[in-house]
Order: C-alpha cells, then sequence, then structure tokens
C-alpha cells in the first residue's frame, strides 16, 4: 500500500535541471580554433590594415599640403601631419571662377548623365528579362557583342562631329548611356522577382508600363541604387571623354579641370593672381583641388551603402 501511495508522488515530482549537463553540452556547442587558424586571422588582420592605411597614406598626405604653409611644402617637410596651418589655399580655390564653372558642369553632367543613363538601362534591361520575349536571345547576343568589340575611338568621334555634338554637354552622356554589364544585373535582378506580383498586378487591369512603375521598380529599389551609384562615380570621374570632345573651356568638366592642373607648369596657373602666388604654392593648389573634387561623391556613398552589397549580389547571382 505505501508502495502504491508514494508511486504517484514519485511520477508528479518535477524533474531537476541538469547544470553539468547543460555547461557540456554548451561546451560542445562551442567551436574550438586551432592555433594555426588563430594566426592566420591575426595575418589577415595585419594584412588588411597595412592596405587601408596604405590607401589612406596619400589622402592624409594631400590633406596635409592644402593645410601647410608655403615654406613648409617647398622645403619637403610635409608628410602627414600639416605645419603652419593656415587655409588660404582653399580660399584661393573656392574663389577661381574656373574651378567653380567646372565643378557645376561635373554636378549637371553627374545628375542628368546618372538619370537618364539608368532610365534608359532600365526600360532595356525590363523586356529582355522576360522569356517570351520573340528575339530576346538575339538582342542579348547584339549587346553582349559590344562588350567585346567597338568601332574604334576616330569612327566614335567622326559619328559625334557628324551629329554635331562635339562642344556640347550630351556628347559626354549620349555615347555610353547603355551600359551592358549594369543592364545585365538589373535584367538578372528582373528575372528573380516573383512571377506572382506581376500576374496579378495584369489581372487588375494594369499594362506593362504601370507594372514596372508601381510593381518591379519599388521592388529593385538596392539593385537600382548600386547601379545609379556605379554610373554617378563613372561620371564624376571620367576626363577621358570631355579631353576628346570638349575644347571650350567653359564646358569642361572637374576632372579634365584637375588634369590640365596637375600637368601644367609649376605655377602657371598662379600668374594671374599676385597675392595668391605669393601665399602658396602649386602644390598646395592641386592638392586642395583634389580635395574639393573628392568630396561631392563621397558624400553620395553613405545613403546608397546599405543597397550597394545586396543590390550587386542578388543582381549578379542568376545567370
Amino acid at each position: 500500500m505505501n508502495l502504491q501511495a508514494e508511486a504517484p508522488e514519485t511520477s508528479a515530482r518535477p524533474q531537476t535541471a541538469d547544470p553539468a549537463g547543460t555547461r557540456q553540452t554548451k561546451r560542445s556547442n562551442i567551436i574550438k580554433t586551432s592555433v594555426s587558424e588563430r594566426i592566420f586571422t591575426v595575418c589577415n588582420y595585419i594584412f588588411f590594415i597595412l592596405v587601408g592605411f596604405t590607401t589612406l597614406v596619400p589622402f592624409v598626405n594631400l590633406i596635409a599640403k592644402s593645410l601647410s604653409s608655403e615654406h613648409a611644402v617647398i622645403s619637403g617637410r610635409v608628410t602627414l601631419i600639416p605645419i603652419d596651418v593656415q587655409f588660404g589655399t582653399y580660399k584661393y580655390v573656392m574663389e577661381d571662377s574656373m574651378f567653380l564653372n567646372a565643378l557645376k558642369i561635373s554636378v549637371i553632367l553627374t545628375l542628368v548623365g546618372t538619370f537618364l543613363s539608368l532610365l534608359v538601362t532600365t526600360i532595356t534591361a525590363y523586356p529582355l528579362s522576360k522569356p517570351n520575349l520573340r528575339g530576346r536571345k538575339w538582342f542579348l547576343l547584339m549587346f553582349i557583342f559590344t562588350m567585346l568589340f567597338s568601332g574604334g575611338l576616330i569612327p566614335m568621334y567622326l559619328l559625334m562631329q557628324n551629329l554635331h555634338l562635339v562642344n556640347k554637354l550630351p556628347v559626354l552622356f549620349l555615347p555610353g548611356m547603355v551600359n551592358v554589364f549594369n543592364m545585365l544585373i538589373i535584367k538578372n535582378y528582373f528575372e528573380g522577382l516573383p512571377d506572382g506580383l506581376e500576374e496579378s498586378a495584369k489581372l487588375d487591369g494594369a499594362g506593362n508600363i504601370r507594372v514596372l512603375v508601381s510593381v518591379v521598380l519599388p521592388l529593385s529599389m538596392p539593385v537600382l541604387a548600386t547601379i545609379a551609384l556605379f554610373f554617378a562615380v563613372g561620371y564624376w570621374n571620367d576626363y577621358f571623354a570631355s579631353m576628346i570632345y570638349i575644347t571650350n573651356p567653359h564646358l569642361k568638366p572637374l576632372q579634365l579641370y584637375l588634369k590640365e592642373l596637375l600637368v601644367a607648369s609649376s605655377g602657371d596657373f598662379l600668374k594671374d593672381n599676385i597675392d595668391a602666388a605669393l601665399n602658396t604654392t602649386p602644390q598646395s593648389i592641386q592638392a586642395a583641388s583634389i580635395l574639393l573634387a573628392t568630396i561631392p561623391i563621397l558624400l553620395v556613398y553613405p545613403f546608397l551603402q546599405k543597397y550597394f552589397v545586396k543590390g550587386v549580389l542578388v543582381g549578379s547571382v542568376k545567370g
């Protein structure tokens, strides 16, 4: 009787936790790293720190030269730390009418070129992402052919001349408005979107353009922001096209202005400003101009950084 009475009490008694077993399980879940793996990790950190330092040294040297005094720059004492800090160099650059005009041209070129290039590239990629498009394979082959072969610089210049585009701003973005590589990335991203979304929109009476604007584009912001960044950086940093097609000094973008500034004879660009020639050096003017030309495009990265990796990876996975 006692055994029968005690049986329910024993079965109803709550089981106590086993802290020793829990600790053993946690320890078994921890991935143990060997000595060689730790050495490899430390070497990776050291390597990437050195690479990052190497890329930053020229930039820091430019900052130091742009802020240092004339005597310190001429004597070659400026390395990474400014000596006798002064801001007259930046004042001269910001008051230079040629620099301000080149900056304005670059801003207009980057904004207009990026918008039009992204627009044309998107409306080219969307129909090519549809398997039921007639002649889709041949259209893709035509685009890919242009990635491998081109007419050359002289035929391109003659074409722009016959179209009366030389010494006009559109010549800097019209020839490269559709980048095939960027178009293929956007196309692959569109192909990865669910087909049911477009089908439901078409059942509600939406056409292809309405589907693209209202359904596809809002879902494609990561890849569109990434490609917009590619176009913007390309237009901002390009100087070769303007060097070939532009001779009007009032249409020269900022990068061409910097290129001419760097290859100019020492002090030639200071001959019209006696005060600046006495208080600054050509090296300081060049350093300040390069830094001021870099800042605008650097300000774009923080706003598009969150889309950058996601847009490229998702758009390039599916072939």
